[in-house]
């Protein structure tokens, strides 16, 4: 090492600080100061570690931020492809435990960012549930797929499959049929189209046609409902009941809300159905006006459980539990005083299900059926984020419209509100885009039929609020875009979940526009699950039990 000789500590300090900020200084080499000295003073000799100056170097290079990052692109696909390609992430590149990974939505909250974008690719082209098949139940990936037969079904429900192009059932379907059959109550937790319908629909229509041969039914008393949050969710789950059961002389209907108590009546007038789909609204007040009774209720579902155990709907599904029994163990499903078999579909479950649940069933007896895609992102359905000013948005949907239009698949357009539905409805009637408009504060007679001609093809693009997002069936779906950005994990599932769907022609694509700061922080959460491969956070999957210790006597 070399003396750095000075005249006073004080500018020693202010030149040695100008000597790490110096290009000229590498690792290891002598830092020279030549300063001032005093006639009465000698000069001082002070001397620097080697190791203190390897810090000031890297110190120096942290702050420059020109050091160099990981490279997280290799030959191959790309999993993440940003507008900055040092951004990008390979489908083979993995994240380290503790490795924080390069958003390219970091700095998103700042003006700055508008224009820029990312996409996380599709790296499969079907759905998960559906590729599993392949080796289920064999080692061998030349193994024949499972088909309804192995489940000991009646021979007509698997002939009407075939007939509908329904041939191997969804890993979910698997694991959720047998243990139905069996008399078991469940919670089926599963991604969005991954066939949760027909999971449940399957085992009670042929429950009900074998109760039905062994004794045929003496009464008129309903012997299955199933409860979902709309009536649009409610008249397709009628349909895939009717297709599945005429055959049997089983008699499917619906009941929906917002029509008044005697359009509810006049679905009763021809004798009571043995399965009955109903919106809570709609059950509740046929229960409480007798048009109908759950004295003999063989089944009771719940389907889209995150919305149905919302505050919104809970206090309506306490009232219409204190009108039916629900077993607590398998042997109170069979004999002559059995107790309804109880059935909760969903994606995610409020801290509440547990509360309501447990006033009426034993917690231990509920049987779960998990996904193991659950949560995640799907990874064979593209999905992209483009940061753009609020202004710029009705440009950016029409020019993804007109460029999809030549597709003539059906395109999805969210909103969080129904007065940003008009409001975008009566904007792209100016621009000459043919649409439909499906919110929640449409008259009953205005949304009757919207989403089945929608299904139908009458018109591709439907502008619609999260009505739309839950269970409704979309196999025809190429394209959702998000014009506003979903609020919740959940609803951005759910949303996504339209396209891609079992039976579906495609994996389909994703377009979300970013405006808003707090629309920013999901974003990141959601490419941080993306570059990481895991689940969305904060997403609950179990049922959570009550507080307090409810004893129950087996």
């Amino acid at each position: 090492m070399q003396a750095v000789k000075v005249g006073r500590c004080a500018f020693l300090i202010s030149k040695l600080s100008q000597a790490t900020r110096s290009s000229q200084l590498g690792r290891g080499q002598i830092a020279c100061i030549s300063g001032m000295t005093t006639a009465s003073s000698q000069p001082v000799v002070i001397r620097i570690p080697r190791r203190m100056q390897e810090r000031i170097e890297d110190i120096k290079q942290m702050q420059s931020k020109k050091f160099n990052r990981l490279p997280t692109v290799k030959p191959g696909r790309l999993l993440i492809r940003s507008k900055n390609p040092q951004l990008n992430q390979s489908v083979g590149y993995t994240l380290g435990k503790f490795e924080q990974p390069v958003l390219t939505s970091r700095g998103w909250k700042s003006n700055k960012a508008l224009g820029d974008y990312f996409s996380i690719n599709s790296i499969q082209s079907a759905p998960p549930s559906m590729l599993k098949q392949k080796d289920e139940g064999n080692d061998t990936a030349s193994a024949p797929k499972k088909t309804f037969n192995c489940f000991n079904i009646c021979p007509e429900l698997v002939e009407t499959l075939h007939s509908q192009d329904i041939i191997h059932p969804t890993t979910v379907q698997m694991q959720t049929i047998p243990k139905i059959l069996k008399g078991r109550n469940i919670l089926c937790a599963a991604e969005t189209g991954s066939g949760k319908t027909l999971a449940y629909l399957l085992p009670i229509i042929h429950r009900l046609q074998a109760d039905r041969q062994e004794e045929p039914f003496t009464d008129t008393n309903i012997r299955a409902v199933v409860i979902v949050p709309s009536r649009e969710l409610a008249e397709q789950v009628t349909s895939v009941a009717r297709s599945i059961s005429q055959q049997f002389g089983l008699v499917a209907k619906v009941a929906g809300g917002g029509r008044g108590v005697g359009n509810i009546k006049v679905a009763f007038t021809h004798g009571q159905p043995d399965v009955l789909v109903a919106t809570p609204g709609a059950l509740l007040k046929a229960l409480r006006k007798r048009f109908i009774s759950l004295s003999e209720l063989n089944f009771l579902v719940i389907d889209e459980a995150d919305t149905m155990f919302d505050v919104s709907f809970a206090g309506l599904l306490e009232d219409i539990f204190s009108h039916a029994q629900v077993a607590s163990r398998l042997s109170e499903t069979v004999g002559l005083d059995h107790k309804a078999q109880l059935v909760v579909v969903g994606a995610t479950f409020p801290g509440g299900i547990g509360e309501v649940l447990s006033k009426v069933t034993d917690l231990a007896s509920m049987v779960t059926v998990k996904s193991r895609m659950l949560h995640h992102l799907m990874p064979h359905v593209k999905q992209s984020f483009l940061r753009i000013k609020g202004a710029d948005k009705i440009l950016e949907l029409h020019q993804a419209l007109k460029k999809a239009e030549l597709e003539h698949k059906g395109i999805l357009v969210f909103c969080n509100s129904a007065s940003t539905v008009n409001w975008l409805g009566y904007s792209l009637e100016e621009m000459g885009v043919c649409h439909m408009r499906l919110q929640g504060e449409m008259p009953a007679t205005m949304r009757e039929g919207i989403f089945r001609n929608f299904q139908k093809g009458s018109v591709d693009v439907l502008i619609c609020t999260d009505i739309a997002s839950r269970g409704l069936d979309t196999q025809r779906v190429g394209l959702v875009i998000n014009y506003d950005f979903p609020e919740t994990h959940t609803d951005y599932i759910h949303r996504a979940g339209r396209v891609g769907r079992a039976g579906g022609s495609g994996g389909g694509e994703v377009l979300s526009f970013v405006t808003h700061p707090w629309d920013v922080e999901l974003v990141q959460r959601i490419e941080t699950a993306a570059r990481r491969r895991t689940s969305l956070p904060g997403m609950e999957t179990e049922i959570q039990k009550p507080s307090n210790k409810i004893d129950v006597k087996e």
